[in-house]
């Protein structure tokens, strides 16, 4: 028999949230729900407004860049685990980015003006979740740098 995780126990287990304590734990939960993309279904689209961000539980999400006149490009594919969308954090919060689902993908959404105004009112909070998010926009600029890289054939012989 399988037992379902509460929301707040899988959240509070993820490494992302490492660290924080039950107190900020519950403040974040508290602005988190679950969602389903069946494979081929956006996440969300490039240019819309970043009103969340998201943990992977299961499944597979690609985030892609258009390209005039080719398909979408690659930059990174998140399975289960990863958490996806930084752009709600940075004004003027609007996705840089398409997330399409590879297959069905079961996230856990923050509800990101739930989520901005908790980490306002505490500037504590605010800065363990900023500091997290840090590594996200490191990780996916290092993705996108060696994806330009692969793109153009440089370093190629």
């Amino acid at each position: 028999m399988v037992q379902d995780v509460g929301l707040d126990k899988l959240i509070k287990d993820h490494p992302f949230f490492e660290g924080m304590d039950d107190e900020a734990m519950e403040l974040i939960a508290g602005c988190a729900a679950n969602e389903r993309f069946d494979a081929g279904q956006y996440v969300f689209r490039e240019g819309q407004p970043a009103d969340k961000f998201y943990m992977v539980r299961h499944g597979a999400v690609a985030l892609e860049v258009r390209a005039p006149g080719r398909d979408s490009i690659v930059l990174q594919s998140c399975d289960d685990g990863d958490v996806m969308g930084w752009s709600w954090i940075v004004p003027p919060f609007r996705w840089k980015w398409d997330a399409r689902a590879t297959r069905l993908s079961r996230l856990v959404s923050f509800d990101a003006i739930c989520l901005r105004g908790k980490l306002d009112a505490d500037p504590a909070l605010g800065y363990a979740v900023y500091k997290r998010f840090v590594r996200v926009i490191a990780e996916r600029l290092s993705h996108a740098r060696l994806q330009m890289l692969d793109l153009y054939g440089i370093g190629k012989e």
